[in-house]
């Protein structure tokens, strides 16, 4: 019971996932994991405090209990519509002392000039993420400290969410017992579970089809160049099949995870689908063609949402291999196909990679983002870091400003 393990809470509308592992030497293990219907959340934020608290605890029990070990922290997931992001650069003149280039100091310095947008006083930082560094006209550099020159540039992603949001979302996680180590947006969460290096520098985007949210992140040249969060996803279609259909909620959501598909293709065999009525109604039987002619729209719908909002981004020419999708919302038949579709563009399933021990391989996309979290979680420990911090700089400075709200 004392061996030492890290943690992962994925909060979503539908699902609360928890992953309890450790890194081995041969990479990460999953030593235990909880699944649980979650209760008192939507679109990943508390809308009841006792009943998202007793679903989080209830996960956490059921992993503790499977990995056969205690937890006291957690590295939690969040998405939601109160999430929002924004690119902004920073530019300072580099110290001459010495003739020794670019320092530390001068890259907080750059930080802090990035940084200093004004920021409102109801939002919180999560994330402040270094994209790129330039020093004088030479552009493309990843650590520019020791480099001559007279003037440096850094661009970077802010990734900012509601504060009392998130205060709900730690208070609901310690009501069940447990600290929150460290917040992280779902989609950069799950990009570190299920895209390559070589996608993230070619250019590749990543969505996150959840149960509340569809989350997006766009990456090129290793790092992220936009993330959003559309409050709309799988929960929506199930509400279609349940007015649709005219069935229970219940059952709408069994229908849309055993015959729903997102390409509907004619089939010989029998294809008949008993759907239960409302109110102690009759059952009655629709065929897999009606039930697609509710479901196609409606992801045809959140796709088409998904593409325009990439390309109100400006940073859709930078999209050079492809769409990686990956959540519950992977799961579906043809998924894939309907998003080649209406992106132009190829399309995979995103699912993660070189991890032992996940009992549910079949329905790993759902974990996409607790694996990550597991994976920042040991990059942490072992130094690496998403947020390029300098000892007594510029996310030092912010932290102090966050404490200050709160």
């Amino acid at each position: 019971m004392a061996r030492e393990c890290i943690a992962a809470l994925d909060l979503g509308t539908t699902k609360t996932v928890v992953l309890i592992g450790e890194m081995t030497d041969a990479g990460l293990r999953i030593l235990g994991e909880g699944t649980c219907r979650s209760q008192g959340l939507r679109r990943g934020v508390p809308v009841n405090m006792d009943e998202a608290a007793r679903s989080i605890a209830e996960t956490i029990q059921v992993a503790e209990q499977a990995a056969e070990a205690r937890i006291s922290e957690v590295y939690v997931g969040c998405s939601g519509d109160h999430i929002e992001s924004v690119n902004s650069r920073g530019v300072v003149a580099i110290s001459s002392d010495g003739g020794r280039g670019v320092t530390r100091k001068d890259v907080a310095r750059a930080f802090d000039s990035a940084t200093a947008l004004r920021i409102p006083m109801d939002r919180q930082v999560i994330h402040v993420l270094a994209q790129d560094y330039i020093v004088d006209d030479q552009c493309g550099i990843r650590d520019p400290c020791g480099m001559s020159g007279v003037r440096l540039e850094v661009l970077v992603h802010i990734v900012t969410g509601a504060i009392t949001s998130l205060r709900n979302v730690r208070n609901c996680i310690m009501q069940s017992g447990i600290q929150v180590r460290e917040i992280v947006l779902d989609s950069l969460a799950a990009s570190q579970a299920v895209l390559t290096s070589d996608e993230k520098e070619l250019g590749v985007v990543l969505l996150d089809l959840g149960g509340g949210t569809t989350n997006i992140a766009l990456f090129q040249d290793g790092s992220i160049r936009h993330s959003s969060v559309i409050p709309a996803g799988g929960i929506n279609l199930t509400n279609d099949i349940a007015i649709g259909l005219r069935t229970p909620h219940e059952d709408a959501e069994r229908i849309k995870r055993h015959y729903a598909s997102a390409v509907y293709v004619r089939s010989e065999r029998d294809n008949m689908i008993e759907v239960p009525g409302v109110g102690g109604r009759e059952s009655r039987m629709v065929t897999r063609e009606e039930l697609a002619f509710v479901v196609g729209p409606r992801i045809k719908e959140l796709l088409v949402l998904a593409r325009e909002t990439i390309r109100n981004s400006g940073f859709e020419h930078l999209v050079r291999t492809g769409i990686v999708i990956t959540g519950g919302g992977a799961l579906m038949p043809g998924i894939a196909k309907l998003t080649e579709q209406v992106f132009g563009m190829s399309a995979k399933i995103g699912a993660p990679e070189e991890v032992h021990g996940l009992a549910d391989d079949g329905n790993a996309p759902l974990y996409a983002t607790g694996v990550g979290l597991l994976r920042h979680a040991a990059d942490s420990s072992s130094g690496k870091k998403w947020h390029h911090d300098t000892e007594g700089g510029w996310l030092d400075r912010v932290r102090s400003r966050i404490v200050a709200m709160l």
